[in-house]
C-alpha cells in the first residue's frame, strides 16, 4: 500500500468506512424487522422478506458474518489511516489518525447508519439480506469456525447456548401489541380484539346477573299474576322457580308462550309443560370456555352455582358477547344504566355494577381479583358494614354512600374530576 497516493488511499478510506456504515446499519436493521409483517410479506412471495427470514432462522451464523465483515472493515481502515499519517506527520501523526478515525467510525459507521436503520428497517434489511445470502455461502467455513471457538469459550465458562427457539408472546404482551398499535386498528376493533384476549382471564362469576337482580316467574304466585308477568316482560328468557330464586327448576322462552298465552286451556301445567331444563355452571368457569359450551351445548342461558350448589346468579350468551363487541342497547342514551351523571359532573352509581363494567364505562383500573361487585367491593375496602352518608376514597376515588338497603349498599355518589 506504501506505494499509493495519497488520493488513492483517502479513496479506500472512504469506501471502507462506507462499507462499514452498510454493515453496521443492516445489523441494525435485520434485527429490527417485525416479525409479523415479514411473515406477512413472505405470504405476498416478498423475494427480501424470503432471504431475510432465512437469514434470521440461525441469527449466529447472521451476526458472526456481520461482525466478521465489520471489523475486517475497520482494522483495514485503521491500517489505511496509520499509513495516511505517517505519509503526512511522520511517527507523530498515528496518535491523531488514531483519534480522529474513532470520531470518525463512530459517528458516520456506527451512530448514523444505526439510528437511520432503526427508523426504516425494511429498506436496509431487504437489500442487506440479498448480499448476504451468497457471502454467507460463500465465507460459511470462516463464519462456521468463528462460532465454534465462540460456543467453546462460553462453555469455558459455564455458559451453555442451546437452539434459537422463538420465545412465545405471554397474554399481556399481546394485549400489549393490540393496546399499542396506534392507528394501524381502528378503537373499536381494538377493544374488541382486547375483549376477546380477556375472555380467558375473565369468569363467568365477574359478569354474571347477580341472584337477588334476576327477574322470573314464581310458580307459587297467583296464575293471573304470572300471565300478567309474561305479557309485560322485556325478557326473551324467564328462569321458573318456587318460593324463592334458589329452586330455579327450568326456564321460560317467551316467544314459546306468546304462542299460547291466550289460549283457554292456558294454565300452570302448560307453564311447566313448556319450560326447558334449566342449564348449571360453576362459577369459576372462563368466558372463553362458556362461550365453547353454550356453543357446543346449543344453549344461550345458564344457571351459576358455586361448589356448594347455591345459585349465584344467570348468565347469558349476550352477556359473554357483550364483553367482546360491547353492549347491545336501542337506546343511545342508555349504554350505562347503573352509572348516572348529575348536573355538578359528579356519579351515582348502582352499588350491583359489576367492577368490570365500572372500569370499562369509566376507564377506572379497580381490583377485579377479589369481589365482583362495587358493593362486595366497598365492603370488602371497610371491613364492615357501612352506614348511609359514609365517605371514604375507594382505591383514589373519593365517593360517599348514598343509599344502603339493609345490609347491602344500593347507591353511591363518585366525585370525578373530569366528565365522562
Amino acid at each position: 500500500m506504501t506505494h499509493l497516493s495519497l488520493e488513492v488511499l483517502f479513496s479506500i478510506l472512504v469506501i471502507l468506512i462506507l462499507l462499514s456504515a452498510f454493515f453496521s446499519g443492516s445489523e441494525t436493521a435485520l434485527m429490527r424487522l417485525n416479525r409479523y409483517r415479514l411473515l406477512h410479506l413472505i405470504k405476498s412471495d416478498h423475494l427480501g422478506a424470503k432471504m431475510a427470514h432465512t437469514l434470521l432462522q440461525k441469527p449466529d451464523r447472521l451476526i458472526g458474518l456481520i461482525l466478521l465483515g465489520n471489523n475486517f472493515l475497520n482494522i483495514f481502515a485503521s491500517s489505511i489511516a496509520t499509513i495516511i499519517a505517517l505519509r503526512l506527520y511522520g511517527e507523530d501523526g498515528i496518535a491523531i489518525a488514531a483519534g480522529l478515525l474513532t470520531f470518525i467510525i463512530l459517528i458516520f459507521a456506527e451512530v448514523a447508519p444505526k439510528t437511520w436503520a432503526a427508523s426504516h428497517p425494511e429498506r436496509l434489511a431487504f437489500f442487506a439480506s440479498m448480499i448476504y445470502t451468497p457471502l454467507l455461502k460463500l465465507l460459511y467455513p470462516l463464519v462456521w469456525v468463528i462460532n465454534s471457538l465462540s460456543g467453546l469459550l462460553l462453555k469455558v465458562f459455564g455458559i451453555h447456548v442451546g437452539q434459537h427457539t422463538e420465545a412465545a408472546m405471554e397474554h399481556e404482551e399481546l394485549r400489549t401489541v393490540v393496546t399499542e398499535a396506534g392507528t394501524l386498528i381502528p378503537d373499536e376493533h381494538k377493544n374488541m380484539l382486547i375483549g376477546i384476549l380477556d375472555l380467558q382471564q375473565a369468569t363467568v362469576e365477574d359478569i354474571m346477573t347477580p341472584i337477588n337482580e334476576i327477574h322470573g316467574i314464581n310458580l307459587d304466585d297467583d296464575f293471573d299474576e304470572i300471565r300478567k308477568q309474561l305479557l309485560n316482560s322485556s325478557y326473551s328468557n324467564l328462569p321458573l322457580f318456587a318460593t324463592n330464586m334458589d329452586s330455579i327448576q327450568g326456564y321460560l322462552r317467551t316467544k314459546d308462550i306468546l304462542n299460547i298465552i291466550h289460549h283457554d286451556d292456558f294454565n300452570h301445567q302448560k307453564l311447566i309443560d313448556t319450560q326447558r331444563d334449566a342449564y348449571f355452571i360453576p362459577n369459576n368457569t372462563s368466558l372463553y370456555k362458556q362461550l365453547i359450551n353454550f356453543q357446543q351445548n346449543k344453549q344461550r342461558l345458564a344457571i351459576v352455582v358455586n361448589e356448594y350448589g347455591s345459585i349465584l346468579g344467570l348468565i347469558t350468551l349476550q352477556d359473554v358477547l357483550e364483553e367482546v363487541i360491547g353492549e347491545f342497547t336501542t337506546d343511545p342514551s342508555d349504554s350505562s344504566p347503573d352509572i348516572q351523571q348529575k348536573s355538578d359532573g359528579s356519579l351515582l352509581i348502582n352499588g350491583n355494577i359489576t367492577i368490570r363494567d365500572l372500569n370499562r364505562s369509566l376507564h377506572w383500573a379497580l381490583p377485579t381479583n377479589g369481589p365482583k361487585t362495587l358493593n362486595g367491593l366497598v365492603l370488602e375496602y371497610l371491613e364492615s358494614i357501612p352506614e348511609q352518608g359514609t365517605s371514604l376514597k375507594l382505591y383514589e376515588h373519593p365517593m360517599e354512600i348514598v343509599q344502603m338497603e339493609g345490609s347491602t349498599i344500593k347507591l353511591a355518589k363518585f366525585q370525578v374530576s373530569n366528565s365522562r
